[in-house]
């Protein structure tokens, strides 16, 4: 059953009001850990191509308590289970373009109910709900995602995002998170599709050393997003941990504009398989060491964990809130097999605040 309550920009906590953007001019933030491992934990199979998001239709409530979980756990932003939620892809499972819609417009209302219900059980400080916008190649389901270069133009690459696009954004999340963009040309096209939706957003570049998934320098990547002013954060996901640094220092320098980081654990994506393989190289440790190295960023998430078991992803949650100093609020996520993350607003650099 579809979850409704009021539509808002923001959840209103029992303390306070406040926007994301302003959240990070403020500091950094939390956010969630890998909804996969969450919903895999709970029983789920997921090993088809629509992954989380064949339980918008099959079992909602359990995205809910995933969100949950997290809220509960210390993050501050859950993130959609839209990320491979489309038009089309919903079209090869039966599903028509309304009841398609519907779902999309489920996602974000199921993040808003898990916020509501944690409220209600005593979280007091703000929460948000970012909405995920995967890229073109997680439809396809074949790994392209990490690759790029899908062989069409950018309004070829607009067209198909700015329909998922209006009904996410006529969903009222906070933020749309535009994430693991692998392609320079993809993310024009993503800019250029959030254009006029009312609605903020953060871009996300898979990348490999100081380059997109795509081979494009990451200076050129990030540049696009400058003058951006739906942008509030740029930033990478779905990365190894050690490409962090030096991604979110060019971000920063680059756009002048807070930064959104959620590396993997270390371990590589199996796309025959679907699964992750691999040990996790991640530890919450490393966020403090990216604190301290001045790069005005902090990181969630690495793989294979869950927030049901201790070290997990609720207590990489718990150990960010430790690391960071209060007045420094964190976007960061908690570990999990894929991506997770971490946005901050501390110590711009250079360019446009956004």
């Amino acid at each position: 059953m579809p979850v409704t309550h009021p539509a808002s920009t923001t959840v209103v906590s029992m303390t306070s009001t406040i926007t994301l953007a302003e959240a990070l001019a403020a500091g950094t933030v939390v956010l969630d850990g890998g909804m996969s491992n969450q919903l895999e934990s709970a029983g789920h199979d997921l090993s088809d191509e629509l992954w989380s998001a064949r339980l918008l239709a099959e079992r909602p409530e359990a995205i809910t308590e995933a969100h949950l979980g997290y809220f509960e756990a210390g993050a501050d932003v859950a993130i959609t289970s839209s990320y491979q939620a489309t038009f089309e892809g919903f079209a090869g499972r039966g599903i028509g373009r309304e009841r398609a819609a519907e779902l999309l417009v489920l996602s974000v209302e199921l993040a808003r109910e898990a916020a509501r219900r944690a409220q209600a059980k005593g979280v007091a400080r703000p929460l948000w709900v970012a909405a995920s916008v995967g890229p073109y190649g997680a439809m396809l389901a074949d790994g392209s995602e990490y690759r790029g270069r899908y062989g069409l133009s950018v309004a070829e690459l607009e067209r198909f995002h700015r329909p998922r696009l209006e009904v996410l954004a006529g969903a009222r999340p906070d933020v749309l998170a535009l994430e693991t963009v692998p392609d320079a040309d993809e993310a024009q096209a993503l800019l250029r599709a959030v254009r006029g939706l009312g609605v903020p957003a953060w871009l996300s570049y898979s990348v490999a050393g100081d380059r997109t998934r795509a081979g494009q320098p990451l200076e050129e990547a990030f540049a696009q997003a400058a003058d951006a002013d739906e942008v509030i954060a740029v930033g990478v996901n779905c990365c190894a941990p050690e490409d962090v640094e030096g991604a979110v220092e060019i971000a920063a320098r680059v756009t002048g504009k807070p930064v959104v980081v959620y590396p993997n654990s270390g371990e590589a994506w199996n796309a025959q398989a679907r699964a992750w393989e691999g040990r996790s190289s991640f530890t919450p440790e490393q966020v403090r060491g990216w604190r301290e190295a001045d790069r005005g960023v902090l990181s969630g998430g690495a793989g294979g964990h869950r927030v049901d078991r201790p070290g997990a992803d609720g207590g990489a949650v718990a150990a960010y809130r430790r690391l960071v100093p209060p007045r420094h609020p964190l976007l960061a996520s908690a570990p999990g097999t894929g991506c997770h993350a971490v946005v901050t607003g501390a110590r711009r650099r250079g360019g446009r605040t956004g």
